[in-house]
């Protein structure tokens, strides 16, 4: 090995309480909006954060919401050299049904079924749309099994 490539990059990996039980829904917006980037690029630095959102928000602004993410179990970090690199912890649509399923609880007792007739009566969602989704949830289960 020469010199050149002796200097091993460092990185370790925290997780987040494994526990996960925030509600999505009680996200700010700037919340929401910093874990769109993460999941838009899967691994980011504050900096890179700080950049896509265009707010002129102070680097020290981004860290801080990034670690509060991380303490509400959205994201994980690593660290590479003395940079703390972050990544979700959960997927997009893994923290969408969590939402919904608290929406269900609390405003159709946790009726799925209730709130899918719903939608489809005050036309949020059409036949076509729901046959797709019926599709899915069948691929779905296959998959699992």
């Amino acid at each position: 090995m020469t010199a050149t490539h002796r200097s091993a990059t460092v990185r370790s990996t925290t997780m987040s309480n494994n526990k996960f039980d925030h509600d999505p829904s009680f996200l700010g917006d700037l919340e929401r909006d910093v874990l769109k980037v993460v999941w838009k690029r899967g691994q980011v630095t504050a900096e890179i954060v700080r950049e896509d959102l265009n707010r002129g928000l102070k680097e020290s602004t981004v860290r801080t919401v990034l670690h509060r993410l991380e303490q509400k179990g959205y994201l994980k970090h690593s660290i590479d050299s003395r940079t703390f690199i972050y990544e979700a912890a959960k997927s997009r649509h893994h923290l969408a049904a969590l939402a919904v399923k608290r929406l269900v609880d609390w405003l159709c007792d946790g009726s799925m079924e209730e709130l899918l007739v719903g939608m489809v009566d005050t036309d949020v969602v059409d036949q076509k749309q729901l046959r797709k989704l019926s599709d899915k949830v069948a691929t779905a289960r296959k998959a699992r099994q």
